[in-house]
């Protein structure tokens, strides 16, 4: 198996989270902050925002059985990558749109998998996503932790996050674990 790291911010790290539990090759995903300064941060200082850490996760897949580009194509369905430090009513820098990439290849593969988006006219504004080498990645505390399969029936999984998972369901149904 070889494996690879992604990692990535698209508002909410418990909606990023879900997304990629159940995805074929997907071997782990961890909640956690990255992109400011602050060593060891709290969720509670995360989110305030000063900070400067996004809420990310880690998604660790085998490459063969998943490609990071795959990877990158379920990110962007399941966040709107056009809205500047926000996804829906989570508004902060914490929330932005950002992909930290771990070797030049991903830099590259993100670079041109936003372009081929652009491209495609895939979303009516301009795409904000921010690429950047990964920065020290934080582990969220344990009870961010694969949170929506521990808590499906809180209010904000289902009003935010279930909606997320029907719509990769419907457009990535072939990638999803039986």
């Amino acid at each position: 198996m070889a494996s690879e790291t992604a990692t990535l911010g698209g508002g909410c790290f418990w909606c990023v989270e879900a997304a990629f539990l159940d995805l074929k090759g997907v071997t782990a995903v961890v909640s956690g902050y990255a992109g400011g300064p602050q060593p060891n941060p709290t969720y509670k200082q995360v989110c305030t925002g000063s900070t400067g850490h996004a809420e990310v996760v880690q998604v660790t897949f085998d490459n063969a059985a998943i490609d990071y580009r795959t990877i990158l194509e379920v990110f962007f369905t399941v966040h709107d990558p056009t809205t500047l430090n926000a996804q829906g009513a989570d508004v902060g820098t914490q929330y932005r749109s950002v992909i930290y990439w771990h070797t030049d290849a991903q830099r590259e593969t993100a670079l041109a998998v936003i372009a081929q988006l652009t491209r495609d006219g895939v979303w009516p504004n301009p795409i904000v996503t921010e690429v950047a080498p990964l920065p020290t990645f934080y582990p969220a505390e344990d009870y961010h932790q694969d949170y929506y399969r521990r808590n499906p029936y809180q209010g904000y999984c289902q009003a935010v996050i279930s909606p997320k998972l029907g719509k990769l369901r419907q457009k990535h149904r072939e990638l999803l674990v039986a």
